[in-house]
């Protein structure tokens, strides 16, 4: 972990944390970090079926935790087919799914199961985070709320939201959005906008040919680049390499070098040499 850009070290690995860790057609933004040895994964997974993959994907870079992440108490786990990533905790809002072409079998509940969640402040053995993401399928904003201990440090967060609800009880993008503000962090980046066509019709006889209609995405939080006073310069040094590595944020890594020259913390002309080593 020496010599990051040529000048910049880290004090410890990068905490990644992902919250329905399932490994079925993405590779996630963490990935980069762990290949380069900069970060440790933290693999949450309640469902049983997608364990070996996680495992296979991951090996002793990761530690899984097949614990399923709400609220504490009992829940009902509705149980879609495994290469869907529709199971989830709440249950399927059937005008949603109806309202989207394929979704009515894609949400297909084919069992239901009882199951003990927990609170994320709860894991007693896991360690602070750095970098969260969670695609849970409408249960995020219950898992953070649960988790506010857990993401005092957290530098970024990553969250899956759906445009047009398509789960019962699931909160809104603009729920979501007051709440994270409300903690410190602010929008950074879609990663990822998802269209899809409106039932019934068919674009050039595919299904999964989108239209206009927005239906998800995976938005990026980051603790608020505006106020970095309060965050350690040991933090720094890792959102510097999570914004340049992970997300391609050229821009936001040079800020937070700024803020660390600015404490005397990187050596002079740092700046200058980051820009060098983009050429």
């Amino acid at each position: 972990m020496k010599g990051i850009f040529g000048f910049l070290d880290l004090d410890a690995p990068i905490e990644a944390m992902d919250v329905g860790a399932s490994v079925i057609n993405e590779e996630p933004v963490y990935k980069v970090l762990l290949d380069r040895g900069l970060a440790r994964l933290n693999a949450f997974e309640g469902d049983p079926r997608q364990i070996a993959s996680i495992a296979a994907a991951y090996g002793d870079r990761a530690t899984i935790y097949n614990e399923f992440l709400f609220d504490g108490t009992e829940q009902v786990l509705r149980l879609a087919g495994e290469a869907t990533g529709m199971t989830s905790l709440l249950e399927p809002r059937a005008e949603a799914l109806g309202f989207f072409n394929g979704f009515p079998e894609f949400g297909r509940v084919i069992a239901r199961e009882p199951v003990q969640t927990i609170r994320m402040d709860d894991v007693d053995r896991l360690p602070p985070i750095d970098l969260l993401k969670l695609d849970i399928q409408g249960a995020e904003l219950t898992v953070l709320r649960n988790g506010t201990a857990k993401l005092a440090q957290c530098l970024f967060v990553q969250l899956e939201v759906s445009w047009i609800c398509l789960y019962e009880g699931q909160p809104s993008f603009g729920e979501v959005d007051t709440w994270m503000r409300g903690q410190g962090f602010v929008p950074h980046c879609f990663l990822e906008v998802k269209r899809w066509s409106i039932a019934p019709t068919v674009f050039d006889g595919d299904f999964r040919r989108p239209g206009n209609q927005l239906l998800e995405a995976d938005i990026v939080y980051v603790r608020d680049p505006l106020a970095l006073g309060g965050v350690s310069s040991g933090q720094l040094r890792k959102m510097a390499v999570i914004a340049h590595f992970a997300l391609g944020s050229v821009d936001l890594c040079a800020h937070v070098l700024g803020a660390l020259a600015a404490r005397g913390e990187v050596p002079e002309g740092a700046l200058e040499a980051y820009y060098a080593s983009l050429r």
